[in-house]
């Protein structure tokens, strides 16, 4: 099952590193973005988080929430979250259901061997609950500032 744009987002509801909770029923009405990423404290996964961190202000000013889930439990979430200084929503997804629903649990392939792995991905979706930007397969260097643009762009319309 993959979502393309256009298509209403998942049903999802998951627990973030603060303590509280994240879903799709309580962020109806604002903008926002979720991505996948395939695990806390890695090169490219700390890269990204620490891009979106920078940029939370300019997605703040927009309305926009930014929200990134990982299988990662929610104690490696706050150790992530506190080494690096993220300010971004961590989100845990440990049974993969989100991430199947968003066609973000893809094959992969490493040195000739295939296995199942979270898909980089982000989805900008729109205050009624529609995917509006489908990013797939990312390469993290200028993804959040693409992203932003994508926000700026939803948001004035």
């Amino acid at each position: 099952m993959s979502v393309k744009e256009g298509d209403p987002v998942p049903s999802f509801e998951l627990p973030t590193d603060d303590g509280g909770r994240v879903g799709s029923a309580s962020l109806l009405g604002r903008p926002y973005v979720i991505y996948f990423y395939p695990k806390d404290d890695t090169p490219g996964c700390t890269k990204e988080a620490i891009s979106f961190s920078c940029l939370k202000p300019e997605f703040d000013k927009l309305g926009v929430t930014v929200i990134g889930v990982s299988k990662d439990d929610i104690e490696s979430h706050s150790k992530f979250r506190k080494k690096h200084d993220l300010s971004i929503h961590l989100a845990s997804d440990e049974e993969g259901k989100t991430i199947e629903a968003f066609g973000a649990w893809v094959e992969k392939s490493m040195y000739g061997k295939k296995y199942m792995g979270i898909e980089r991905s982000t989805f900008l979706v729109d205050a009624e609950g529609r995917i509006r930007k489908v990013w797939r397969n990312v390469k993290v260097p200028g993804h959040a500032e693409a992203v932003l643009e994508a926000a700026k762009a939803l948001v004035s319309g």
